[in-house]
């Protein structure tokens, strides 16, 4: 079955870094545009980061412009989100998300909680 299985989210004080991870199974990862979401307790789930399925282009929500980047290795089936210059309003849960132009498959993973807190 399809799997994303996000990882390396935790506490994190405000300006340093987390980088996460999700890793994806069951599925021609190589076809998948890639996103990363995230959703604070009250607020509605955002895109944070896109990646298409070649790779080169890449978009991010104004709010993480400069300091987020999303990268992905079709070889070993994960993409990745450098999260830097944290501040507490990046503190959610972050998602990562594929969906393919090629079909109508669209898959969610489970969540990883990044809080940005002294």
């Amino acid at each position: 079955q399809v799997q994303l299985v996000e990882s390396g989210g935790g506490l994190v004080q405000p300006g340093g870094s987390l980088r996460l991870s999700c890793a994806a199974s069951g599925l021609r990862f190589s076809l998948y545009t890639m996103k990363w979401y995230r959703q604070a307790p009250g607020k509605e789930r955002e895109v944070v980061a896109a990646i298409i399925s070649g790779g080169n282009i890449r978009h991010y929500a104004d709010s993480v412009k400069g300091r987020f980047s999303i990268s992905r290795d079709n070889l070993k089936k994960t993409v990745d989100l450098q999260m830097n210059s944290l501040k507490p309003e990046d503190t959610a849960v972050y998602y990562c998300y594929a969906e393919t132009p090629y079909s109508d498959q669209k898959y969610w993973g489970q969540g990883t909680q990044v809080t940005v807190s002294s």
